[in-house]
C-alpha cells in the first residue's frame, strides 16, 4: 500500500511535466504557424494551384497577363493648396491601368476623372500631402473615387507617375 492516500491502488502519482508539455506544444505551435506564413509569403511555397503538365515558361506566362492590360493616361493637374498654405501648388500626374477592353470607355470619362481628383485633392488638408508615408492612403482614396466613376471592373490601379508639393 502507498503512503500517499491521494494515490489509489495500481496508479502512479502525477509527474509534474504537464505544464512543460503544454509549453513546449504551444512553441512547437507558434514556430510551425511562423515558418509556414514565412515561407508563403516570401514565395518558397507557390500557393497557386497547378494544372496537369501544360505548364507554360515564365515568359509566355508574362505576356499572356499584361496582354489584357491598357493605360490611360490622365492630364496633368495643378491643384492650389487652401488659404493657409499661400501660392503653394501640388502638380499630379497620373495614369490609370485597365481591362484592355474598358480602355476607350474609360478614356471618354476622363473628365470626370479629372474633376474627382480635382475636388479630393483640392480638399485634402496641405500636411497629410507633406507626410510621405500618406501617399498610400491618398493613392487608395483616389483609386476608389476613380473606380466609382467609372464603374466596377474598370479601373484596376492608380499609378502616379508625378506628385510634386511647390
Amino acid at each position: 500500500m502507498s503512503t500517499d492516500a491521494n494515490v489509489a491502488e495500481g496508479e502512479e502519482p502525477a509527474r509534474g511535466g504537464g505544464k512543460k508539455g503544454l509549453i513546449f506544444g504551444t512553441l512547437a505551435a507558434v514556430l510551425l504557424a511562423a515558418g509556414g506564413f514565412y515561407s508563403t509569403y516570401s514565395g518558397l511555397i507557390d500557393t497557386l494551384p497547378t494544372t496537369g503538365g501544360n505548364h507554360e515558361s515564365a515568359d509566355e506566362h508574362g505576356v499572356s497577363v499584361l496582354s489584357g492590360i491598357g493605360f490611360v493616361p490622365l492630364d496633368p493637374l495643378v491643384v492650389s493648396l487652401g488659404r493657409e498654405s499661400a501660392n503653394r501648388h501640388l502638380r499630379f500626374v497620373a495614369q490609370l491601368e485597365v481591362a484592355a477592353a474598358y480602355q476607350d470607355e474609360v478614356s471618354g470619362l476622363k473628365p470626370r476623372i479629372l474633376d474627382v481628383l480635382n475636388s479630393y485633392l483640392r480638399a485634402v488638408d496641405t500636411r497629410d500631402i507633406e507626410n510621405p508615408s500618406a501617399m498610400w492612403r491618398l493613392r487608395a482614396q483616389m483609386l476608389r473615387r476613380v473606380q466609382v466613376v467609372t464603374g466596377e471592373g474598370r479601373v484596376n490601379d492608380l499609378l502616379i507617375t508625378e506628385f510634386v508639393l511647390n
